[in-house]
């Protein structure tokens, strides 16, 4: 049964445009001469613009003769195309009044090419072998066509195509066809099922536990803290002062706040957690921000430092950067309510720190803390207001499916007027790096040489030195002692070297705003993910950034590795995390945010369906606890 209604629109379908504005404005979007907002659409000879609700960007569909030649993704404000799609489903702009089912899509694009492996939600897993018309009812109509084990064929509607979505898994081995029509995938489904409702159980239960827990009421902001907020350099990106607003309703709450803000590099998350420290602090409450590197820790240090410096806040750091003794201090400190904000690795998590008001704990990459530090988090959330923040996007159908189980806010948009990081693949060839450290130079810029092998850095470091006379090199690794690792650290911060030739240590969050190229030497040995982490670390500021990838001559290069450069090269965009997602990162963060007990589950019915099985549970178990309007209720004392 379908329960929702839908228009399918497919790259080379017929369409009659009358019919589809009609039926445009019956699904309540109104008509407009071009389209900006949620719920419009625009029509102007051959091109149809569409912006539906929850997308990120309009569609448009480019149509000649009566066929849909090109569906696209477009900047409203450019008109530039950023996405192509094969197929696209745009559900009413009103919300529907049914409760939701596995049968509405929770992805409005079905981005299949010949030869991918799909799910269908009631047949399983198959593999996508074209589009083709068929004659039904004396009219051509489209149908997928997806071929199962044994070589049997399933011939899907272009009505029926939301219950077909790529199949996408956390493992790299092919997937398992399923034989059409065989009990098989219905059993898998249903062993699914039930440990989804499970999980949907045990969130619920966590975050009615947490519900139940009276947690501080911070006050509305004080006069400083629009001081404080005016004096962010930059202008707020409306997802950026969204987060913000989010964050503040949670603390002000009496409910404690346990909110996560997904982000990509560079897209302002630092600055949420930095208005809600300072509301923190305004209340006399002590924050303490926690972070996997010590690297991080210094970076967090220097900034939280600066945005602070015109106001009585006293901001520690602690990490193995610091002596004993200091550490001994810094721990009094605190205890006595003499620290309002301390910034640390997982030594904040030891027996011997002791706050002497917590009231916000602000957690910086998660996943990158090990097991035992998760556990004390747990504890600590029991105590605490907590807000938590990750670079790893957040996969759309995984936020949508999470929504309602967990509070979440998405940075989506990058901050006005940055300009996408312009990457090169190139050999080893000395003159073009040459030239790009020359370049930088030229404009009192810094650069990021990237060379992850301790044993021979100082040779690396060598020829920058030839290449570069003029500039002041200096060499970072993790194998350094924590107070030259520091001292060198805060020199790059401070412009006193030009050229950092370092390891991976600069992977998370360090944030240089005059360093705008990086050179990554022996790019082959990088993961996508990591790529697209470390070319994060240029383009901070309004100035084109540039990342050089050094490679191998390209035979001598696995055909993953030439996949994997072609991808880092190609998904150059901003927001290009959210893109590179299905290939590493998005499936990664799905691990991040789950735990990988459920990877099993996702292999076995594919992604897609996995988070629409998941929404299903969450909103169907929210419907079961929800007080009946006839039961007395007991009113809270």
């Amino acid at each position: 049964m379908v329960a929702f209604k839908s228009l399918e629109f497919l790259v080379d379908q017929k369409v009659n445009i009358e019919e589809t504005l009609h039926n445009l404005a019956a699904f309540g979007y109104t008509r407009a001469a071009k389209v900006f907002k949620e719920g419009e659409f625009a029509h102007r000879g051959g091109v149809l613009d569409i912006f539906p609700l929850n997308f990120e960007v309009p569609v448009r569909l480019d149509i000649e003769d009566d066929i849909v030649r090109v569906i696209t993704g477009f900047d409203p404000a450019t008109a530039k195309a950023v996405e192509y799609h094969q197929i696209v489903l745009i559900l009413p702009f009103k919300a529907q009044s049914f409760p939701f089912s596995s049968e509405a899509p929770l992805n409005s694009f079905v981005d299949i090419q010949q030869g991918d492996y799909v799910v269908h939600n009631n047949h399983g897993i198959g593999r996508f072998l074209g589009i083709r018309e068929f004659d039904v009812d004396d009219q051509k109509r489209q149908h997928l066509i997806i071929e199962y084990k044994g070589g049997d064929k399933l011939f899907v509607p272009r009505h029926d195509v939301h219950l077909v979505q790529k199949y996408v898994s956390f493992t790299k081995r092919p997937a398992k066809l399923n034989r059409l029509g065989s009990k098989e995938w219905l059993a898998t489904r249903r062993a699914v099922e039930k440990k989804l409702r499970m999980l949907a159980a045990e969130m619920l239960r966590t975050q009615a536990l947490r519900a139940q827990l009276a947690g501080f009421t911070f006050s509305k902001d004080a006069p400083w803290q629009k001081d404080f907020e005016a004096r962010f350099p930059y202008q707020e990106t409306p997802d950026q002062a969204r987060a913000v607003v989010e964050t503040k309703k949670d603390m002000e709450s009496l409910k404690p706040m346990d909110r996560l803000i997904c982000g990509d590099v560079g897209y302002g998350k630092t600055e949420v957690a930095m208005r809600a420290a300072f509301k923190a602090v305004m209340d006399h409450k002590q924050v303490a921000i926690l972070v996997p590197t010590t690297i991080l820790a210094e970076q967090h240090f220097y900034n939280f430092q600066q945005r602070l410096k015109d106001f009585p806040v006293q901001v520690a750091m602690i990490s193995r950067f610091r002596t004993r003794h200091e550490q001994a201090d810094i721990l009094r400190g605190l205890k006595e309510g003499k620290v309002d904000i301390i910034i640390g690795t997982h030594r904040l998590l030891s027996k011997d720190v002791d706050f002497k008001d917590l009231g916000l704990v602000i957690v910086d990459e998660e996943q990158r803390f090990g097991v035992k530090s998760k556990e004390k988090l747990k504890h600590l959330r029991l105590l605490a207001d907590v807000l938590t923040l990750s670079a790893t996007p957040i996969p759309r159908t995984l936020y949508m499916a999470l929504s309602g189980a967990r509070d979440m806010s998405v940075i989506s948009t990058p901050p006005t007027n940055r300009l996408a990081v312009e990457t090169r693949t190139i050999g080893n060839d000395e003159d073009i790096i040459q030239q790009a450290i020359e370049r930088e130079l030229n404009r009192r810029g810094q650069v990021f040489f990237l060379h992850n092998r301790v044993d021979n850095i100082d040779t690396i470091a060598d020829l920058v030195r030839r290449l570069a006379p003029r500039a002041r090199v200096a060499v970072a690794h993790g194998q350094m002692s924590g107070r030259i690792l520091e001292e060198i650290m805060l020199k790059f911060l401070k412009h006193e070297v030009d050229v950092l030739v370092c390891t991976t240590i600069i992977e998370s969050g360090i944030d240089v705003p005059s360093a705008n190229t990086l050179i990554v030497n022996r790019a082959d040995k990088f993961g996508l993910a990591e790529l697209h982490q470390l070319r994060g670390r240029v383009g901070r500021l309004n100035v084109q950034a540039y990342t050089y990838l050094v490679v191998p001559p390209e035979q001598t290069l696995s055909e993953v590795s030439r996949q994997r450069l072609r991808a880092i090269e190609k998904h150059s965009d901003l927001g290009a995390g959210f893109h590179i997602a299905f290939n590493d990162l998005q499936i990664r963060g799905a691990g991040n945010l789950l735990g990988t007990q459920q990877h099993g589950f996702i292999t076995s019915i594919g992604f897609d369906l996995y988070c629409r099985l998941l929404k299903e549970s969450i909103e169907h178990l929210k419907k079961e606890l929800e007080p009946k309007t006839n039961e007395p209720t007991l009113a809270r004392v």
